[in-house]
């Protein structure tokens, strides 16, 4: 799943392919990729112009003329790119948006569990799921006193509550495992049962491995490619995620993998104390 640096990758390749674009038509090829009313997305879409392209966590916002956002969430494969109306539909092609220029944006999605909702300019936290997200690493908003206070509530284990994102949005697997580890955090320790100090070290991880993850692009471990069909390169720096039953650079011992709520989580055993 493309995770907070893989989402803002995409915002940057987007920007410069389609702002200043005027919508022509658009195409829904699969309906139900558009959560809200899929005649409504047809008939108001066209005339409108791209003003810019924000984002909040995992989420794009397509920012148009007359007030208007549409909400962008990739999901699981969710992907965008440029090409042209009379280009051949691929069969995983499920939106297009044409332009008055000749080009066309189209969104593929293998899964199609991808969502686009359009929406008033600046109710996204009243009408879509961003309301129910905390804030984002590196903001103002995630300060060291909030992510204490947070946790000291939290009595599940870190690697879902990092998870959930309603403390910190943005983090998905691959990043938590790593910071778990960087911080010698165990997945399963309850987050109020860890001690201040290792979390004012793990909010400091997150902010850090976040902005270096933004820096190489994003992580390409499946199909996630950025607008313009490039693969991310924080891939080559991950060394948790990926390395079950290889050596913790740190002891030595074999990392392992678990299974945390359904998803694979690995962790050093020697490391990674487990708060209880």
């Amino acid at each position: 799943m493309p995770e907070m640096p893989e989402v803002e990758t995409v915002r940057r390749t987007l920007i410069p392919l389609v702002k200043g674009k005027t919508i022509k038509k658009v195409t829904l090829w699969y309906p139900k990729i558009v959560a809200t009313d899929h005649q409504q997305f047809i008939d108001e879409l066209p005339g409108k112009k791209i003003l810019d392209i924000d984002r909040y966590a995992k989420y794009l916002l397509i920012r148009l003329s007359d007030n208007l956002t549409i909400v962008s969430h990739l999901r699981m494969e969710g992907k965008y790119h440029l090409t042209t109306p009379d280009a051949p539909k691929d069969k995983h092609d499920h939106v297009q948006f044409e332009f008055t220029d000749g080009t066309a944006l189209r969104y593929n999605d293998v899964r199609k569990f991808g969502r686009m909702q359009l929406i008033l300019t600046g109710t996204e936290r009243q009408t879509t799921g961003i309301g129910k997200l905390g804030y984002e690493p590196n903001s103002k908003e995630f300060t060291e006193a909030y992510f204490i206070a947070k946790l000291k509530r939290k009595h599940k284990n870190i690697k879902n509550t990092l998870l959930d994102q309603s403390i910190v949005a943005g983090l998905g697997n691959i990043y938590v495992d790593e910071v778990l580890w960087q911080s010698k955090i165990h997945p399963l320790s309850i987050a109020s049962k860890i001690p201040e100090d290792k979390v004012k070290e793990l909010h400091t991880k997150i902010n850090h491995e976040i902005s270096i993850a933004i820096k190489m692009r994003g992580t390409t471990v499946h199909t996630y490619l950025d607008a313009n069909g490039n693969a991310g390169g924080f891939q080559k720096m991950l060394q948790v995620y990926g390395h079950v039953g290889e050596a913790c650079p740190n002891c030595g011992n074999k990392f392992e993998k678990i299974k945390v709520n359904g998803r694979g989580t690995t962790f050093c055993p020697h490391c990674q104390v487990n708060y209880q």
